[in-house]
């Protein structure tokens, strides 16, 4: 595991994203993990070790100043990427990861256990089914959908003055092609280390009645 804490480590740096020891030590864990489970339970298309640093975890640690919470829904959160890595990252945060796949929520679990994560909760339930007592202040999804798919399937879930964060590649036209009632805040372009492909996060909200 030296070599991708160590990697991991670089990567941090190069961003400007300073965190604890405990938690490069957590994210270079949960790397073995995922590698590990990749191998019988298939949770990610992303085979090596090495790019997993940084196609999952910096990719997911570049959205970092702009999520506020406290209460964050991750959305199609798979192997738990990337609501793991900020819930990591900042201890303070409320983590739910939504997932419809009993196999990927299986191994949340076993991740949230093992790294000691208390302020994660793996949720096993299909989005449009999910109707948890309080609103999340920030929705998150990591290429789950297109963006007007994304906040029309999970307007329920969203708290009155929230918004959604939406990772993506490539924009195209989806940030013009928002529903009513919604509207855009701002589109970042992002800045993953040892990642070529184009990285945006956009964020949106609804309008004010």
């Amino acid at each position: 595991m030296t070599s991708i804490k160590t990697r991991l480590e670089q990567g941090i740096d190069a961003m400007g994203c300073p965190l604890s020891s405990e938690a490069i030590e957590q994210m270079s864990e949960f790397v073995a993990l995922l590698h590990k489970w990749n191998r019988a339970y298939n949770l990610t298309a992303v085979r090596d070790p090495d790019q997993m640093v940084s196609r999952h975890v910096l990719d997911s640690l570049s959205v970092l100043p702009w999520v506020k919470g406290p209460g964050v829904l991750d959305v199609g959160s798979g192997a738990g990427i990337p609501g793991i890595l900020l819930a990591i990252a900042r201890p303070e945060l409320q983590v739910t990861l939504l997932d419809g796949n009993g196999k990927k929520v299986r191994f949340q679990q076993h991740a949230c256990r093992t790294l000691g994560l208390e302020n994660v909760e793996p949720v096993h339930e299909r989005l449009e089914q999910y109707h948890p007592e309080q609103g999340f202040d920030q929705i998150i999804s990591r290429a789950f959908s297109t963006l007007s798919q994304f906040t029309e399937t999970s307007q329920h879930l969203l708290a009155a003055d929230g918004e959604w964060l939406a990772m993506k590649g490539r924009l195209d036209s989806e940030p013009d092609e928002l529903p009513l009632g919604i509207e855009l805040i701002e589109t970042i372009e992002l800045n993953v280390p040892n990642e070529s492909g184009q990285r945006h996060l956009i964020r949106v909200r609804q309008l004010s009645a």
